[in-house]
């Protein structure tokens, strides 16, 4: 399988995006599909693509781990985004927003139930058929773990993966988050995937609240999310790294500073 080389990212906001442009060591770019209409495509995007800087189009709302059918004028908009910003891939979480008629507005744990990843499989299955590019699937914070799960969590994203001839897109933010809120492992998590279908990883910044942490993405990047980062770098070479920013965005200096810990956490890995 051919892994594109992508670097060190950061995700593109409208909010950020003279910053983005201007940022130093940024390599690639990720723009959430739901928030961008293909055509015409904010200039900005045009400018990076014009430089030759690839954007990957990243979704938060196709639900594939519901069980009612996911809706084709989703997946047909980010087909759509992918063409026109030329993506080398796409991603989504593994996870559903949607039952009963409902729409929860938030990422919700899927059931690691058997009964579950059938139904999870049969819709990555169905999308993938109509995408132009890869389909990369990402872990997601959680505030519930469901009863009676059937695998671990790592377990199930491997399953998926070996079933759907999906990609990987791991958080590591999002690790840290469940290990505080959950007591998983990530150690754990790590070393039951199969790291070699890595597409790339998200970074992102929290805060703790009354014992529980919040993954907020609008705060500083902590320093036990680069620990997680370097448990990742130190059993594969990641093919991108993305750093998650959207609220309260702070100077264009700090992004660039919080790039250059990224990039130091990968540089560190490999001589090491």
């Amino acid at each position: 399988m051919t892994r594109p080389r992508l670097g060190v990212g950061i995700g593109w906001r409208p909010e950020i995006d003279l910053t983005v442009e201007r940022l130093p060591g940024v390599d690639f770019v990720e723009v959430l599909a739901e928030n961008i209409h293909p055509d015409p495509l904010p200039e900005s995007l045009t400018v990076l693509r014009e430089r030759g800087m690839p954007v990957i189009a990243h979704a938060v709302s196709l639900s594939l781990g519901g069980a009612e059918p996911v809706d084709r004028t989703r997946v047909a908009h980010l087909a759509a985004v992918a063409e026109a910003v030329d993506a080398p891939l796409v991603s989504e979480h593994v996870a559903f927003s949607r039952a009963g008629g409902l729409d929860s507005g938030h990422l919700l744990p899927v059931p690691r139930t058997r009964d579950a990843l059938d139904v999870l499989v049969d819709n990555v299955n169905r999308v993938q058929a109509e995408l132009p590019v890869p389909l990369a699937l990402e872990n997601i914070a959680a505030l519930l773990d469901w009863p009676d799960s059937d695998l671990t969590e790592g377990q199930f994203l491997a399953e998926l993966v070996e079933r759907t001839d999906c990609r990987l897109l791991v958080d590591v933010a999002n690790l840290y988050t469940n290990a505080v809120n959950l007591g998983t492992a990530p150690e754990t998590f790590l070393d039951e995937l199969p790291l070699e279908r890595l597409a790339y990883v998200h970074v992102a910044g929290g805060v703790t609240h009354d014992g529980l942490y919040h993954d907020t993405h609008a705060h500083a990047v902590p320093p036990q999310v680069l620990d997680t980062l370097a448990a990742l770098c130190a059993r594969v070479d990641p093919p991108g790294v993305m750093l998650e920013r959207d609220d309260d965005y702070p100077p264009d200096a700090d992004l660039a500073a919080e790039l250059a810990a990224i990039r130091a956490v990968i540089t560190a890995a490999k001589e090491s």
